[in-house]
């Protein structure tokens, strides 16, 4: 048996169209939507938008994100966490002793995102 791709439901909270536009921002991109369904892509990864609330689910959800530039990606997090335009919270890059460097980025949704690279 194998795998080659894991693809996870990703909560949009209460405002589809708005997680939307926040992860077209963020730089990924969308590769289908419908009124119930988007698929995101960036690079080789993907992940399905799924018009679904449930608060207590959606602040309880976490996702890893190996990335190849942290501070690049901090960059444009961190541009829009400034500009106002979308409910998030991010925190920036630090090294962690499991032997990466991480930042946390909640999503519109209450989504918690772990974006990482090695140390």
């Amino acid at each position: 048996m194998s795998a080659f791709k894991l693809r996870p439901f990703v909560p949009s909270g209460a405002d589809f169209g708005l997680a939307q536009r926040f992860f077209e921002a963020l730089g990924f991109e969308k590769r289908y939507g419908d009124e119930s369904l988007a698929v995101y892509r960036i690079g080789d990864q993907e992940f399905f938008l799924q018009n679904f609330h449930d608060q207590a689910f959606q602040e309880n959800y976490m996702l890893e994100l190996a990335v190849d530039d942290l501070d690049a990606w901090w960059a444009r997090i961190d541009g829009l966490q400034r500009s106002g335009d979308y409910p998030m919270r991010a925190k920036a890059p630090q090294a962690y002793p499991w032997g990466k460097r991480e930042l946390h980025l909640i999503d519109p949704a209450g989504v918690c995102w772990h974006l990482s690279a090695p140390v």
